[in-house]
């Protein structure tokens, strides 16, 4: 090895720091992305930003657009709810536009196919649920 006269006692300190100065870098580069662990919560955009998507109901409300985006998929159609930003919106891909708009204009019992007469309920009142008051 070389003699380094009166500095080679900073030569291991040295590349200790830089070392440091290096992986702290490294760190702040890998781990800093973001300022927070938690995931951001996504952007609203309009009916027109998903793409392949499109929107065949637009409900009042996040559940009954979700009630909605359910129905769809029992019926075996994928369907998303997205919150856009003119309201919920339940969406489907283009091929399965036509058949899902024509499961949403049927009546929401034909879809259910409830036993109407099994309900002591429906036989004394003629509705399934109880009448209120």
């Amino acid at each position: 090895m070389e003699n380094w006269g009166s500095y080679s006692f900073l030569f291991g300190p040295l590349v200790a720091v830089v070392m440091l100065v290096v992986l702290t870098f490294l760190l702040r580069w890998t781990f800093g992305r973001g300022r927070s662990l938690v995931e951001r919560p996504g952007r609203r955009g309009t009916p027109a930003d998903y793409g392949l998507l499109v929107p065949v109901a637009d409900p009042p409300t996040v559940i009954e657009a979700e009630i909605v985006r359910r129905r769809l998929e029992a019926a075996g159609i994928r369907a998303t709810m997205a919150p856009t930003t003119l309201g919920p919106r339940v969406m489907v891909f283009g091929p399965d536009e036509q058949k899902a708009r024509a499961l949403l204009a049927e009546p929401l019992w034909s879809a259910l196919q409830l036993p109407v007469a099994e309900s002591t309920e429906v036989r004394r009142t003629g509705r399934p649920w109880p009448a209120a008051g």
